[in-house]
């Protein structure tokens, strides 16, 4: 099921508001296996999904109740978390947090993107201090 299918499943007809649409990965590191590089996957990706990254983020309404939501898709590269992916994560929870709305996050993930090295992996530090402020 893809990322919009759950999206259009899970919150009220007409309610959805995405955020940071346009936040779209590069190639940091210059990444390429054989013949193929980085950029190439992400804009082949981008192309067969019609999604600018792997997860979609933003704000709806559910049962009338102002939710934010962020729905990973696994269609698009493995629904990997790489810089953006966790960034625009981060940006939702912080969001979320400040206006003390309920966060839903559907996790569709195959983990870091090696293609941006020890950048991806860093995504992870951002969740630790995130989830403690959170849950005090």
């Amino acid at each position: 099921m893809s990322s919009s299918d759950r999206i259009e499943r899970s919150i009220d007809p007409g309610t959805w508001d995405p955020m940071d649409e346009d936040m779209v990965s590069t190639d940091p590191i210059n990444f390429h296996s054989g013949e193929e590089h980085y950029k190439k996957r992400i804009d082949f990706n981008q192309r067969s999904t019609g999604l600018a990254e792997a997860v979609q983020t933003g704000i709806g309404q559910l049962n009338g109740i102002l939710v934010a939501i962020g729905v990973m898709d696994f269609k698009f590269l493995g629904g990997s978390m790489g810089s953006v992916v966790g960034e625009k994560i981060t940006r939702l929870i912080e969001y979320a947090t400040n206006r003390s709305l309920p966060l839903i996050i559907v996790c569709a993930s195959g983990g870091a993107r090696m293609q941006e090295g020890s950048l991806s992996l860093m995504q992870m530090a951002k969740y630790l201090p995130l989830h403690i402020i959170i849950n005090q």
